[in-house]
């Protein structure tokens, strides 16, 4: 076979499960409704089970939910006859996935469940089959046109289950209003974590920032500037930002030194602040933008103000070290 076929049957193995993939709407129904439900009144765990492909399935959909801070794990069907059972209690709810319904080795779960009278909801594509007379909900996955040359291997079938079991997980996360701050909570290491870091996850605040009054000497200035090791000073009058002074400022202007310097000669008025919830990836960009190694944060509120409360400073090291990028 020619290379240059392989992007062509590549496509077109893409193509069909596209196509099937649309028949997902199908889903969509009262039952799909009553399983979100179902999901979002649930005071105990949401349990995922399955058997082979629909087992790695059903582990990454447990995976997505607890990821967005909704108790879940998944629990093997055949690991669960020798012991593992135990981790049911009646107030959860267990979600099973089988693409045909009728895999043996589900039988002595769903005999457990109904017997403790623990609410599932199955996923199949046969109505009459043990996973479904069994389960409270039914969610029926329609028949699909898989992938491949032979049309047996589980492609597209393997493809629908995992998107219905994100719709799932997505149509929950809207409904309990979940945000980015909340998938922060849930994510604070990773690359994951370190994009959603906001200026206020990342700045220092109170004592540690370098401020000065306005009317401190040049000698004073020195000193903070020594102590707080940022490079910079900020000036302040009555709370509010005046300006800012850089230790570059301060080495020219040592030349011109004397007691009484006027640090609002050479400061730099109205210098450039971030709100405390600008993304910590977008204040590294407007660093590498205008090539300095600081920022001012201020709230929110005060952003658009003419006097600004200093809130906190970021100083690219930070940014680096939490490994923005």
């Amino acid at each position: 076979m020619k290379k240059k076929n392989y992007t062509a049957l590549a496509k077109n193995s893409a193509n069909i499960q596209i196509k099937e993939l649309k028949k997902i709407k199908k889903v969509f129904n009262n039952s799909f409704s009553k399983a979100v439900d179902l999901i979002l009144n649930c005071k105990g765990k949401v349990i995922f089970a399955g058997i082979g492909k629909s087992g790695l399935i059903a582990r990454k959909i447990s995976a997505t939910f607890s990821s967005v801070g909704i108790p879940s794990f998944f629990c093997d069907p055949v690991s669960a006859l020798h012991g593992d059972l135990g981790q049911l209690e009646k107030k959860d709810i267990l979600i099973i996935f089988s693409y045909s319904g009728n895999t043996s080795e589900l039988t002595n779960m769903l005999k457990y469940a109904n017997r403790l009278r623990i609410k599932i909801i199955g996923v199949a594509s046969k109505l009459d089959s043990i996973l479904l007379k069994a389960s409270d909900i039914k969610l029926i996955l329609p028949k699909v046109k898989e992938a491949d040359v032979t049309g047996m291997v589980p492609t597209s079938s393997t493809t629908l289950t995992m998107l219905l079991g994100d719709c799932l997980a997505t149509t929950v996360m809207y409904q309990k209003k979940f945000t980015k701050e909340n998938f922060k909570r849930f994510h604070p290491g990773g690359q994951i974590g370190n994009s959603l870091l906001l200026a206020k996850d990342i700045m220092v605040s109170g004592k540690k920032m370098p401020i000065i009054n306005y009317n401190k000497n040049f000698k004073h200035a020195l000193r903070i500037m020594s102590q707080k090791k940022l490079g910079i000073l900020v000036i302040i009058r009555n709370r509010f930002i005046q300006g800012l002074v850089t230790d570059g400022d301060l080495r020219r202007e040592l030349k011109n030194y004397s007691s009484d310097n006027n640090l609002k000669k050479f400061m730099t008025k109205n210098p450039l602040v971030v709100n405390e919830n600008m993304p910590a990836s977008k204040a590294l960009a407007i660093m590498n933008e205008k090539k300095i190694t600081s920022l001012l944060v201020v709230s929110d509120k005060d952003l658009k103000k003419t006097n600004k409360i200093l809130k906190g400073i970021i100083h690219i090291h930070f940014l680096l070290q939490s490994g923005i990028r």
